[in-house]
């Protein structure tokens, strides 16, 4: 089915190079406004993703992120910052990126060409049924997710997706896909602008939602976080401080010797 690549169209603004740094300034931020109304677009989808990995990893599953380029490198992120925000393992949320771990930061040459190289990258972390794989990117027509995505459906796998080209490839091929249509880039073609702006507030979402149905917030408080330096913990202990009634230093032995808030507060009440 033929599509309108939209990333790939001529950006509305021209002669960028005469723009002086200020107008570059206002002229970009102006088209970042008009994503966070691309991805409201898109909240009911985006809803029954979640709802579909929420019950996934109830029972013991886990979520995948899989892209390449810029999209890839959301998805790890994201992924990588799940544990030290809730508390949970690294092997709960996974991020793949075509050409593995180095390209993170440098890309690799024709790594997202191979159709079948996804598959076999989600097939190391022995993956099954009762697990959620999300297809990242903006194009939609990336070989490597395509690949992975097919698979998966063929094995009764849910599938989702984060594109920003309707009717994409991508698009048509994940169960739940999620496609906020940001509109040309400001220079054209250049998808970590909006495009990665919007993939990345939907990624936001996904993760934050499901973690929090999850059980890994308390309030508004992330009560699972690690301690992983001085100004966590003193957020830590400021949390405890304003949930039961002890002195700051006390509350920095407790949280400190059980590792979480949660458990540091447990321990307290229960030794009342």
């Amino acid at each position: 089915m033929d599509f309108e690549k939209i990333t790939e169209k001529p950006s509305i603004y021209n002669s960028l190079e005469k723009m002086t740094s200020l107008e570059l300034i206002q002229n970009i931020n102006n088209e970042d406004k008009k994503v966070a109304f691309s991805v409201e677009k898109e909240i009911l989808k985006i809803d029954l993703l979640v709802n579909a990995i929420i019950s996934k990893l109830k029972t013991g599953g886990r979520l995948f992120y899989i892209g390449a380029g810029t999209s890839g490198r959301l998805g790890v992120v994201d992924a990588s910052e799940c544990p030290p925000t809730f508390g949970v393992s690294h092997e709960l949320v996974v991020g793949l990126i075509a050409g593995g771990d180095k390209a993170i930061r440098k890309a690799v040459e024709f790594a997202e060409d191979s159709e079948n190289q996804g598959w076999e990258d989600l097939k190391k972390h022995n993956i099954t049924k009762n697990d959620v794989v999300i297809g990242i990117a903006a194009s939609g027509t990336t070989p490597y997710v395509i690949g992975a995505l097919e698979v998966c459906n063929k094995q009764g796998i849910i599938t989702g997706s984060i594109t920003c080209n309707p009717n994409s490839p991508i698009d048509l091929t994940a169960k739940f896909p999620i496609c906020p249509n940001v509109g040309p880039e400001f220079v054209t073609g250049s998808t970590r602008m909006k495009s990665g702006t919007a993939q990345k507030m939907v990624l936001n979402i996904i993760s934050t939602t499901v973690m929090i149905k999850l059980g890994k917030v308390v309030g508004n408080k992330m009560v699972d976080m690690q301690l992983s330096n001085l100004k966590l913990v003193d957020r830590g202990v400021k949390m405890m401080l304003q949930e039961i009634d002890i002195s700051y230093n006390n509350a920095k032995d407790l949280l400190l010797t059980h590792g979480s808030v949660r458990a540091a507060i447990n321990f307290f009440k229960q030794s009342k």
